[in-house]
């Protein structure tokens, strides 16, 4: 990490100070399929997933923002409109500046570019993460090394092992490794079977992070 305390709070006083209080519930789009950034968001609390859809129609997961982080990224730095998806997949609440008063802000408070090079880097290292996943031969070994990126992120400790705090569906699990929805549930069900993971409803828990490590060597 680039950013001291003290940046993080002046990033994060940048949006205090001229955004506008949101709450969202489970499921509520923020930015909406086809529709232009209406802002740029800083997540309070909650977490957000961004997506788009394949010429097929189907959800094609790109990574799922969580608190402290901002979105859309790109467009608030560049400008450029990526047609990406938000929708929140846990009640969330964000603040919401315009792109302009963000840029004007950023310039007047450079000590708040830090923890947005620690965004863009975090941002950047997950999305290569994902394309060396791609690498792997088989899909089980994907969604072993997709699992084990996700618990680096949102992981837990529990007595039962390291449970990823944020619902996955089987789809998007599928989008992020270029699997078929079928093969990738066939795939999960074998490592459960085995007790490498659990399973409850969206929510996994990795069981032995050592044996899921060992299948990528």
């Amino acid at each position: 990490m680039l950013a001291n305390l003290k940046q993080m709070a002046e990033l994060v006083d940048v949006f205090s100070k001229y955004g506008v209080r949101k709450t969202f519930k489970k499921g509520d789009f923020i930015i909406r399929p086809g529709e232009q950034p209406p802002g740029v968001f800083y997540i309070v609390h909650g977490l957000v997933k961004a997506y788009d859809i394949t010429k097929y129609g189907e959800e094609n997961l790109l990574i799922i923002r969580k608190q402290d982080e901002i979105f859309p990224l790109i467009w608030a730095i560049e400008g450029v409109e990526r047609s990406i998806i938000y929708q929140c997949v846990a009640p969330t609440t964000v603040l919401e500046i315009t792109r302009e008063k963000f840029e004007e802000q950023i310039i007047r408070h450079p000590g708040a570019l830090a923890p947005l090079l620690d965004i863009t880097i975090e941002m950047y290292r997950l999305h290569s993460e994902r394309i060396l996943n791609l690498e792997y031969r088989t899909v089980r070994e994907r969604i072993v090394s997709f699992l084990l990126t996700m618990s680096s992120r949102f992981g837990t400790r529990t007595k039962e092992g390291l449970l990823i705090e944020v619902p996955l569906r089987h789809q998007d699990i599928a989008s992020s490794i270029n699997a078929t929805r079928e093969t990738t549930s066939r795939e999960i069900s074998a490592l459960v079977k085995k007790g490498y993971i659990s399973k409850n409803k969206s929510l996994y828990t990795l069981l032995d992070v050592k044996a899921l490590r060992s299948l990528l060597v």
